[in-house]
């Protein structure tokens, strides 16, 4: 198998309020849209795409779940000036820079519709 693109999926009340979370703050853009729809992309990062709850397009038990429990997860070359940039933008810490005993640094912001948004690095003297 070769594996051309890597997208993640998430379903959404809002989808306008997610892809302009992501498009202000994170620099994507929108790739392509439709009623319910959008995909957004980013150099060096998957596809993320937003998909309103309920479309006919989601299997018959997934049209109404929410993306609950899904982390989007981005390494960043310099995490303290993240936190600075997005603070800075009124954009909500929703958990606060820290550092796991692994070497992880990390903190995280949550979009309009509940989406966790977790940017990262790595110490150089912490466990991988």
């Amino acid at each position: 198998m070769q594996i051309t693109a890597t997208s993640l999926a998430l379903t959404v009340d809002d989808v306008r309020a997610s892809a302009t979370f992501l498009t202000e703050h994170f620099g994507f853009a929108e790739a392509m849209s439709a009623d319910g729809f959008v995909s957004l992309g980013r150099a060096g990062a998957p596809h993320v795409i937003f998909l309103r709850r309920g479309l006919d397009v989601l299997p018959e038990g997934f049209r109404d779940r929410h993306a609950t429990g899904v982390i989007l997860a981005f390494t960043v070359a310099d995490l303290e000036r993240e936190y600075r940039r997005l603070r800075d933008a009124g954009v909500a810490i929703t958990l606060p820079l820290r550092e796991e005993p692994w070497g992880e640094r990390l903190f995280q912001v949550t979009d309009p519709n509940g989406v966790v948004v977790e940017l990262l690095d790595w110490n150089a003297s912490g466990d991988r």
